[in-house]
């Protein structure tokens, strides 16, 4: 027994012993130096091949060896589901939407699926517009019935992200049919018609939803936007100013009534709310035009300019 144990060790793949010690210590970039050198040919090579690429964001080369993994290691190992689920993940981070939803499939039949791998699984159903199924996949993710109104709703919400705005329209219209008092629905409607200029409608469906949901900051926010692009400022500034109290972390409401206060010329109050606004997002560049502008109305020059200045950097480091 002890022979066969020493032919066992003297056989044993050095390189693959180090990658083992290096993958399970994160240090991917030193175990990609080991990868050209590597003899062995087994499923575990590749499936430690395949999570060095995938650490390291080389999605290609680690489908490659992952797809070498899957293969090779036996259907109920370990080895071959963790090689399945992060084919899955590679898939998708690397934009291969309808290559990613089998692996992540069969991740889900396996019974393992976690949050993450039903969210990519959604969004790569939404890609290839077969809607039924990521709802399916995100009703499962949140935990609710596939043709509730609830399940209609986070669908919609995931499809406005991928900018699928007509189709999500259709899945916030099936909500409210189901559900006419679901919170939420009402206002994702609203910020669609606020996205396509209908601002009247937007007013209309944002107090539908305050109505519903007097709670929601955002709904207030967005509400008082609408207003704003009507340059209804007396309409907007009360608006802003409740969102602000419900939701004082937050810089946009800010932004805007400070624009507000600064078209109705109350310089003191457009500045120290501007201010605030900097204060929760200090690289914002509309606050800092504003505040820029606000200063230069007030006679400081200097200091209004030097914001104008920054302004301008920060939209510049923000171009693509």
């Amino acid at each position: 027994m002890g022979l066969v144990i020493l032919l066992l060790v003297l056989q044993a793949d050095p390189s693959l012993e180090r990658l083992r010690e290096l993958v399970a210590a994160g240090r991917f970039q030193e175990a990609q130096g080991l990868l050209p050198s590597l003899e062995s040919a087994s499923a575990e090579a590749a499936h430690l091949a395949g999570v060095v690429h995938y650490n390291l964001r080389e999605y290609a080369k680690a489908i490659a060896a992952l797809e070498r993994a899957a293969a090779q290691a036996p259907s109920d190992s370990a080895l071959h589901r963790d090689s399945v689920r992060l084919l899955g993940l590679a898939c998708y981070l690397s934009g291969r939407y309808a290559e990613a939803i089998p692996w992540l499939e069969r991740v889900r039949a396996q019974g393992s699926a976690s949050v993450e791998v039903l969210y990519m699984l959604g969004n790569s159903r939404i890609q290839q517009r077969q809607w039924d199924q990521a709802r399916a996949a995100f009703a499962e993710m949140f935990g609710v019935p596939h043709g509730s109104a609830a399940a209609h709703l986070i669908t919609a919400q995931m499809m406005i992200r991928q900018r699928f705005e007509d189709f999500a329209e259709q899945e916030l219209q099936r909500a409210l049919e189901l559900d006419p008092r679901i919170p939420e629905a009402h206002y994702l409607l609203g910020i669609l018609a606020t996205f396509r200029g209908d601002t009247e409608r937007a007013i209309k469906l944002l107090e539908k939803e305050i109505a519903l949901n007097p709670n929601f900051a955002m709904a207030y926010y967005k509400l008082g936007d609408a207003y704003s692009r009507r340059e209804e400022w007396d309409k907007a500034v009360p608006l802003l100013q409740k969102s602000i109290w419900l939701n004082p972390t937050y810089s946009g409401p800010y932004i805007l009534l400070g624009k507000a206060y600064l078209r109705k010329k109350d310089l003191v109050n457009a500045e120290g709310t501007l201010r605030r606004a900097l204060q929760l997002d200090p690289q914002n560049s509309s606050a800092h035009y504003l505040l820029g502008q606000t200063l230069v109305q007030a006679g400081r020059t200097d200091e209004g300019r030097e914001l104008l200045r920054r302004s301008r950097e920060l939209r510049q480091e923000a171009e693509p």
